[in-house]
């Protein structure tokens, strides 16, 4: 399913240098990666050839020995188009997006069958929908990217376990391949979020940087020296899982102490029933009475913040990231700047020397944009080797 034009590994980083960072000169191209000119050239006119790339108008250098004009090379995005597909346990959210994660047509779709098949089902229905919104994408596009919460196993597309979902060795790729006609690569959700941030969000530039997703779980996603961590056995950066409270409410993982124990949704709201002895407080009814300045409740929100502050903190001095970004599902968005001082101030606090620099930046982003990484997992599996 790779394009014909990506023979190579010289070719792979060339376009991802256009797609990542365009317009770029040869030139420029060649500097940051080292390769030759001859190179650059030999590894980018296959994309030229086949439509993906595209040579804008040259561009006068001045100065002192300034050059030949400069021909910048720019990604033509509607040359391709993907499907990404984000997936909760109460519906799916689906996007098209072109070939730099724009997205251009978006759909929901309610979930009240969680079994696989029931799931594969409505996602098949959810990308025939989103498709022929416009000829164009039925026509080009050939990749669909899942996003699922729990242990992924990328390379075999198989979800290992995802506690919401209740699915365990669940072979998600090839039921969503048969259903749908298209290559699918499945990945975690936090990962593929961080994928779409250090390809065309916030992690641009960055050699190492961290995502940290805070709502129904907290999760972590961790770039190194420009590629994402997946450890050993799929699991790194499970920060919801380090204990910050040795004395703290059990966890779904068996622990206890967890920041996912203490700052997850359901967590948090049960911590909020208990503060206002209303066993019937809705989340988004706990929200706003700690935005109304009630005192009981915003004290479970900052304990949330500090307990996520520590993690980040905790995760900083391991692994010294140069930016830190923190998001979240649409249970975290409203709740925001009910724990944001408390993150800070515990990072700050708990950071170890020119860790404490690491930039925090602070980026709500809805469910669309879960989907969003999905479709950037498909784009980086087409184009990378």
């Amino acid at each position: 399913m790779r394009p014909e034009p990506l023979t190579s590994p010289s070719a792979a980083t060339v376009f991802t240098m256009v797609l990542t960072q365009g317009p770029i000169s040869r030139v420029e191209v060649a500097r940051r990666t080292g390769l030759s000119s001859a190179a650059v050239t030999k590894a980018a006119r296959p994309f030229i050839e086949a439509g993906y790339l595209e040579e804008l108008a040259a561009t006068e250098r001045s100065g002192p020995g300034a050059g030949r004009p400069a021909s910048p090379l720019v990604i033509r995005p509607d040359r391709e188009f993907f499907a990404g597909i984000k997936i909760t346990s109460d519906e799916l959210i689906g996007v098209v997006t072109d070939l730099r994660a724009q997205v251009l047509a978006s759909a929901h779709a309610p979930l009240t069958d969680l079994t696989p098949d029931g799931v594969v089902s409505a996602l098949a229905g959810l990308v025939a929908r989103l498709l022929a919104t416009d000829p164009a994408y039925a026509e080009r596009c050939r990749s669909l990217g899942l996003a699922v919460s729990g242990d992924v196993d990328r390379a075999g597309g198989v979800v290992r376990y995802s506690p919401f979902l209740g699915w365990r060795q669940v072979d998600l790729a090839a039921l969503a391949g048969r259903a749908t006609g298209l290559a699918v690569t499945v990945e975690n959700d936090v990962k593929a979020l961080t994928v779409a941030e250090q390809w065309f969000g916030e992690g641009i530039g960055a050699a190492s940087f961290a995502l940290v997703t805070v709502g129904v779980g907290i999760g972590c996603g961790l770039v190194v020296n420009d590629r994402v961590v997946a450890g050993a056995y799929g699991v790194a950066g499970e920060i919801g899982h380090i204990p910050v409270n040795g004395d703290g409410p059990a966890c779904h993982c068996g622990g206890r102490g967890c920041v996912e124990a203490i700052a997850g949704t359901a967590p948090l709201l049960e911590a909020a029933r208990a503060a206002t002895g209303d066993p019937a407080l809705t989340f988004e009814a706990a929200v706003a009475a700690a935005h109304a300045g009630d005192e009981r409740v915003r004290e479970v929100f900052a304990a949330a913040g500090h307990s996520i502050g520590l993690a980040m903190a905790a995760m900083a001095n391991l692994v010294g990231p140069e930016r830190i970004v923190v998001t979240g599902d649409e249970s975290g968005l409203a709740s925001y700047p009910l724990f944001e001082e408390q993150i800070r101030s515990a990072f700050d606090g708990q950071a170890f020397g020119a860790a404490a620099e690491c930039r925090l930046i602070l980026r709500p982003r809805p469910f669309e944009q879960w989907a969003r990484g999905a479709a950037s997992v498909s784009i980086q599996a087409l184009f990378t080797l």
